[in-house]
């Protein structure tokens, strides 16, 4: 790990830029992976790029589903180190091919892990990778398809110094980077986790006076993971939904996030998609795809939270554009609807609830270091009659999920009233004419400084000023405070030929790691009524 030093007094774990890139010392026993790109279908060959200082290695590729399953075993692989650029992070790696392997025809969709050996005994080392593996010649129409979040996991991988929220870029080597490369290795925690390893969200209410803490990313400095691994990855997200739907009887495809842009047919004969845990970053034409599926006659599980950021994809693909807060003075669209913020900006004209009926500019924190600590844990139940919540028992008033925590890290809402004890958009932002609010919690974009220096707090003022910047058109007291206060929903609605289930939290699959029976209950009837014709 290479470790930027955080200032005096704060915590190193929560505010340094620590990071995985190749060790200077080619006598340093190390190796890395990554492949040509993320997504492919049986029958094409995938290249890796492998560096290694060890003059032989091995390779191992697992399916990742109910059961780990090895599929194919490789030693004695000649090994090579390679030099990396200084900017990886955005330019890629840029090493030669190592490894083909034509995939083999029968082999079933899902997540292959991928893990690179050199060393023996005590002396071991190895490196995880991921890729995924689309259907061909199945029977789509009884079968879920999973939509990986892989915009949000290149959003979050810091390997080579730099992610779309800190690192090594600009002219003081301090700045995050809005450009970011798919070819380069994954950060330690995105593939593959111990089973203790922390979720970003509390596990349970902190006392009163205990200090505020992210025991993630204490423990992710203590053990060599990444800091972000609980933000993004397959480990923490995806893998948990496989698991499950895989135990509960389901059949699940798998595709990649870019996949719904560079080829938007693998979708088209699928009754239903689904969105599982943290999918913040999207393109244009990534919802271009949504949209054109529900239309006619398209289903969309979401159980996801946070869909916040506008993306540009550049070289077929292999990078990814996103300048976020510094968008208005850098990105080279900044004067276009492409421009690379939030979706809720004026400017763009596409409000991100028109597609998935909510927004993450309306959320955004609860459950997670000083931000909604003491909240409730899950969704308040208004509307318990619809479908959605039949054989769980709820009513109104109640909590779906609180013992499991699923309302958590980040979550989804809207401006909205309440009349007569019920909650309706407010009318001020564009949603679905026919939306239903069936639950609502609350969030926040500010930290209570419980027990701690706020210069200690991971939040800064940052987020709020964005929000009131977008949301109000400027960074008053008034708009701030107005940016900090947020919400959580679960919403359904019809759009043309299709339909939509939207629980807008990060931590809903929290509730099926934990075997939360309402969850679940809630989760099996979303997806048997979408999987019906």
């Amino acid at each position: 790990m290479r470790r930027q030093d955080s200032p005096a007094g704060i915590n190193p774990a929560v505010h340094s830029n620590y990071y995985e890139a190749p060790a200077s010392d080619s006598k340093v026993a190390e190796i890395w992976c990554y492949s040509d790109r993320p997504c492919y279908s049986p029958g094409d060959t995938i290249a890796f790029h492998v560096s290694s200082t060890a003059s032989s290695y091995s390779l191992e590729i697992a399916r990742d589903a109910l059961e780990l399953e090895v599929v194919f075993e490789r030693s004695g692989l000649p090994g090579r180190r390679h030099d990396t650029p200084p900017d990886a992070a955005a330019a890629g790696c840029g090493w030669p091919v190592s490894f083909e392997y034509k995939i083999p025809s029968d082999w079933p969709s899902g997540g292959y892990r991928v893990t690179c050996r050199i060393g023996s005994g005590d002396a071991v080392r190895e490196q995880h990778y991921l890729f995924l593996l689309r259907a061909t010649g199945c029977a789509r129409r009884e079968r879920l398809l999973l939509v990986a979040a892989t915009g949000t996991w290149c959003a979050y991988n810091n390997w080579g110094g730099s992610n779309h929220y800190e690192g090594i870029s600009g002219a003081d080597g301090n700045q995050f980077s809005p450009l970011l490369s798919l070819e380069r290795p994954l950060p330690r925690g995105f593939v593959v986790l111990p089973e203790d390893a922390p979720r970003a969200a509390l596990g349970a209410a902190p006392d009163h006076d205990e200090a505020v803490s992210y025991p993630h990313m204490e423990w992710a400095y203590a053990n060599g993971y990444s800091k972000k691994y609980a933000s993004a990855g397959w480990a923490s997200y995806e893998r948990h939904f496989i698991r499950w739907a895989a135990a509960a009887g389901f059949d699940v495809d798998v595709v990649s996030q870019y996949d719904l842009q560079l080829r938007p047919e693998v979708i088209a004969d699928y009754p239903c998609l689904v969105f599982i845990g943290h999918d913040e970053y999207w393109s244009w034409e990534m919802r271009d795809s949504v949209d054109a599926y529900v239309e006619n006659g398209g289903r969309v599980a979401r159980f996801a939270g946070n869909f916040m950021w506008q993306t540009r994809l550049e070289n077929a693909g292999c990078r990814q554009l996103c300048y976020k807060s510094r968008a208005a003075s850098e990105d080279p669209l900044r004067d276009t609807p492409r421009i690379t913020t939030s979706w809720e900006l004026p400017q763009i004209g596409r409000p991100g609830a028109l597609t998935f009926g909510l927004n993450a500019t309306r959320g955004v924190y609860a459950g997670w270091g000083g931000c909604v600590a003491f909240g409730a844990g899950g969704f308040p139940i208004y509307r318990p009659e619809h479908w959605a919540f039949d054989g769980t028992g709820l009513g109104y008033g109640d909590l779906l999920g609180a013992r499991s925590r699923i309302f958590a890290y980040e979550v989804d809402g809207l401006d909205y009233v309440i009349r007569d004890g019920l909650p309706y958009p407010s009318g001020t932002e564009e949603v679905p004419e026919n939306i239903e609010i069936l639950a609502l919690g609350l969030a926040s974009n500010v930290e209570i400084a419980r027990g701690t220096e706020r210069d200690s707090l991971f939040l800064g003022s940052e987020d709020c000023e964005l929000h009131a910047q977008i949301l109000y058109g400027e960074i008053t007291p008034e708009t701030v405070a107005l940016a900090g206060r947020g919400s959580g929903m679960i919403v359904s609605f019809r759009r043309g030929k299709g339909e939509i289930f939207h629980a807008g939290s990060v931590e809903w699959v929290a509730g099926l790691l934990r075997r939360d029976p309402q969850v679940e209950q809630v989760t099996r009837n979303v997806l048997q009524r979408f999987l019906k014709d």
